[in-house]
């Protein structure tokens, strides 16, 4: 363990922007939706009547869990269910992208020759991953302490602390399975959708004994404030310990920068497709693509089944239409709550869409454009490739889920052929707005390369400032900073041209600003 306190010094400092964004952001998640409800249904009356029509949709327990209580703070925790699984997925992320990253660039066997042991890169990055969950868990904690019972406040923290930090471990283990980070993070993200797959199975089909496979359900089934039971904790604490036991054991059985798992060995020759610039970028873009669009195409048939319930449920409630109006439009309450989830599909799109716009940012920082660029390849020519995915890979994912949306809706309602236009209209729709992250992204990696992290978060305070300010009514002149509160409220709103063809020019100008400053610019 030489040399971890160093080494958990430089984690803290290449992360001082984006850790305690998603630190903060995701910990004041579940206190806001509390307090959201707790605006809008204000008698127990109401409480119990919106429990009722939520646990009579299987969609919403899908999606968030089993509802277990009609207290508005039971209520405001199950809704921000998909927080623990969004922790996980940031602190697998950052595990791997301090050890498996750090090995494929070369870093770690330069560090290794000094006074490094070679367990405290591993080490460092879980210790740090940990702390900042237990933050979060503390921040969680205290925001519903003061308000709400003190019991169902600790119940709520711990499991969100020890489910990101069980989450996180799977992230290291996946990190000794192969030598790419890009496989690694594959084998994470899938254990962690088999997780979410194994709690959705438990909770809305007869075979409930699945859930108790998945880490994600056993932070549920703490209960908090509906009953506190503390034992479940303990299953969280024996995994957290035996898949750290199982990281560090199968990181003494590998060499540095190799994994246990063997590469696959390419063909001999390359097929004729694959030569030029935009056949490669195809070849490293197409795993992260297809992934994105299975993803979204399963939440978008969740969210199109649950829609035509959600609206009767919600039909009665004027406050909640109100908010509805705000941050998604549409005449009919069903088209209101479509209208808001697509919303919310477009800023997760946004995310794909600056990762993509980055890939070349990575390519440069493991020495991979280079060689590349020393050939007949131009500068502009290979780095068009990786935008071009950035720009039609969002497109292909919103076309996905407007189609998964409309399909299930119209199942759902026997009209398949008035509502499939709409939803898949409203998800194209998006499209100027992520755009503008892509541009964001192209233009910071084009002129200011080691600024490229600014582009998450901009994206995270976009996130906060026009989804949560909405529900919270803060200044419409501060919800108009993101660029998505500018787009046709579709389905069953009106379109205007202007504001997409004014997203879609800046969009481009940053994108040309990048690739001229990428043409000038030093490699490296």
């Amino acid at each position: 363990m030489t040399g971890t306190r160093a080494l958990i010094r430089l984690i803290l400092r290449r992360d001082r922007a984006i850790l305690p964004i998603w630190v903060l952001l995701l910990a004041i998640m579940p206190i806001t939706q509390t307090s959201a409800i707790g605006g809008l249904y204000t008698t127990d009356a109401e409480l119990q009547a919106f429990a009722a029509s939520m646990r009579s949709t299987p969609a919403f327990s899908a999606l968030y869990g089993p509802l277990l209580d009609w207290h508005v703070a039971a209520l405001g925790v199950w809704r921000a269910g998909f927080v623990p699984v969004i922790l996980g997925l940031a602190g697998l992320l950052t595990v791997i992208r301090h050890t498996r990253v750090e090995e494929e660039t070369g870093r770690r066997e330069l560090l290794g020759s000094t006074v490094v042991g070679r367990h405290a890169p591993l080490s460092a990055a879980l210790l740090v991953v940990a702390a900042a969950n237990v933050i979060a868990g503390l921040i969680i904690t205290g925001s519903f302490a003061g308000v709400y019972p003190v019991a169902g406040a600790l119940a709520t923290g711990l499991g969100y602390t020890l489910v990101g930090i069980a989450l996180a471990a799977i992230g290291a283990v996946a990190a000794q399975l192969t030598d790419s980070a890009s496989s690694a993070r594959a084998i994470g993200v899938s254990a962690l959708g088999l997780a979410f797959l194994l709690r959705l199975a438990g909770d809305v089909t007869d075979a409930s004994w699945l859930s108790w496979l998945s880490p994600i359900a056993w932070g549920q089934k703490l209960r908090p404030f509906a009953g506190e039971q503390w034992w479940p904790a303990a299953l969280l604490i024996a995994f957290i310990a035996v898949t750290c036991y199982a990281a560090y054991a199968l990181a003494a059985r590998r060499d540095v920068a190799a994994g246990l798992l063997p590469p696959r060995l390419g063909p001999a020759q390359a097929a004729a497709g694959l030569a030029g610039p935009l056949a490669l970028a195809w070849r490293l873009h197409r795993g992260l693509l297809l992934a994105w669009c299975a993803g979204f195409a399963v939440f978008g048939a969740v969210i199109g089944s649950a829609a035509d319930a959600a609206s009767s449920a919600l039909r009665h409630n004027t406050q909640i239409m109100e908010m509805l109006n705000r941050i998604g439009g549409g005449v009919s309450p069903a088209d209101m709550f479509i209208a808001a989830l697509i919303g919310i599909f477009g800023i997760a799109v946004s995310g794909y869409a600056i990762q993509a716009a980055l890939r070349p940012r990575a390519e440069e920082s493991l020495a991979r454009a280079e060689p590349l660029l020393a050939t007949a390849v131009s500068r502009v020519g290979w780095a068009a490739g990786h935008l071009l995915f950035a720009v039609l890979g969002p497109a292909a994912v919103l076309i996905v889920t407007g189609l998964a949306v409309g399909l299930s809706y119209g199942a759902a309602t026997g009209d398949v052929p008035a509502h499939l236009p709409a939803t898949l209209g409203a998800a194209v729709a998006q499209l100027p707005a992520v755009w503008i992250f892509a541009g964001l992204a192209v233009a910071l990696f084009g002129l200011l390369p080691r600024l490229v992290a600014t582009a998450w978060a901009v994206l995270a305070l976009f996130l906060l400032f026009g989804q949560v300010g909405a529900i919270l009514e803060l200044p419409q002149p501060l919800l108009d900073l993101s660029p998505f509160s500018h787009l046709p409220r579709l389905p069953g709103g009106e379109v205007s041209a202007t504001p997409l063809v004014a997203m879609t020019a800046i969009a481009a100008a940053l994108a040309i600003a990048g690739l001229y400053g990428f043409r000038r610019r030093d490699i490296g």
